[in-house]
């Protein structure tokens, strides 16, 4: 009998220490962005310097793994966006995918409204998915110049509960800084754990060239010709990559060369379209894919074949990848000879900033 009941309770603990693969850390950042009538300025930052932010987060380790990088954004205060939901919108949940990100950014448009900050970090922690792991770094950045106690939601309320769940609160005011300390911003980040800080939205970027530029943005070019879209969404987002390279131009060079140097890392991952990406993963069956989601120039290809063809893309994608990273390299030592003092009025010094600061807690390091 004794034995029987040492029985059951070894069948009854047993799920308690199933072993599941250990989940990859993260770092979740949730990005609200104040999209009212005087807010161009930010907006365009934003558009700007995505690629710059990417780059910093880009050589973080935790456990010298590379964690996994996830952005949500949020816009409010514009009233073309529904009263009835505190004129707030999310623009997309958490995703991995950066160059939805950059489209979704340069689709932002500024209109006049009233700006609720504790409604629309209170929607955040609502409606996003933060997940609950201890390793996660989880970030809300939000950023406007109105007073942050606007709403009937209680932003200490709010910013109380974020902390609470191991989600940080960062403020940026983009204004004077006794300003937004008056308006309540710095409490705002006080309560929540985070930082404040202000930045001047209008403040433009300063782009210095380098011997190198002409040849990294070659290399960008051929960068994408080794992606191989597959399935229904495959030549679409091929379409997109390079739509999102034009988007990064028209901003400046300096934000068309940061984006190239993203490309080249492992945070930017197209899995779901691109088979180069995608048979790197372990749980991917090449076998799986039909011959009809294959793009034009694999179709009628035999397995040899189309094994021969990807590994042939795979390694003309390292080779590129890996001179963009060398270039880049050149690049800033050379920029940074010629600039004088940087400055560190904007958003992406602001978020990069922030995000090694309290990364620490989580025990990640940035290699660079």
């Amino acid at each position: 009998m004794k034995k029987m009941n040492i029985a059951l309770l070894c069948l009854a603990i047993l799920p308690l220490f199933s072993f599941q693969p250990q989940k990859n850390p993260s770092i979740k950042v949730a990005l609200i962005l104040d999209t009212s009538n005087s807010m161009d300025g930010l907006i365009d930052q934003a558009k700007s310097q995505l690629w710059s932010v990417v780059n910093e987060l880009s050589s973080a380790r935790c456990d010298e793994k590379t964690p996994d990088l996830e952005i949500a954004l949020y816009e409010y205060g514009n009233d073309r966006l529904s009263m009835r939901e505190g004129y707030i919108r999310l623009v997309t949940p958490f995703t991995g995918d950066l160059d939805l990100i950059s489209e979704k950014l340069f689709a932002l448009r500024t209109d006049g409204g009233s700006e609720y900050c504790g409604q629309v970090i209170e929607t955040s922690l609502k409606q996003l998915d933060w997940e609950d792991y201890p390793n996660d770094l989880k970030l809300i950045f939000i950023a406007g110049n109105e007073p942050f106690d606007q709403g009937n939601i209680s932003y200490r309320e709010v910013c109380k509960t974020a902390r609470n769940k191991d989600i940080t609160v960062n403020t940026i005011f983009c204004g004077n800084f006794n300003e937004g300390v008056q308006t309540h911003w710095k409490d705002g980040a006080y309560i929540g754990g985070g930082d404040y800080m202000n930045i001047d939205q209008d403040c433009q970027y300063v782009h210095i060239k380098s011997p190198y530029d002409i040849r990294l943005l070659k290399l960008n070019e051929e960068l994408n010709s080794t992606y191989v879209g597959y399935g229904a969404k495959g030549s679409l987002y091929c379409i997109r990559q390079t739509e999102q390279d034009a988007n990064a131009y028209s901003m400046n060079e300096g934000a068309a060369l940061k984006r190239a140097e993203a490309k080249s890392s492992s945070v930017y991952n197209n899995s779901e379209w691109d088979l180069i990406d995608a048979c790197a993963e372990e749980s991917f069956d090449l076998e799986s894919i039909s011959e009809e989601d294959l793009p034009t120039e694999m179709k009628g290809m035999t397995n040899d074949e189309i094994t021969a063809y990807i590994s042939k893309k795979q390694k003309e994608r390292q080779s590129i990848q890996k001179e963009i990273a060398e270039l880049t390299m050149k690049r800033e030592k050379f920029v940074a000879e010629k600039q004088g003092e940087e400055n560190n009025n904007m958003l992406d010094k602001a978020i990069i900033q922030a995000v090694k600061k309290q990364a620490i807690s989580k025990k990640f390091v940035f290699v660079n």
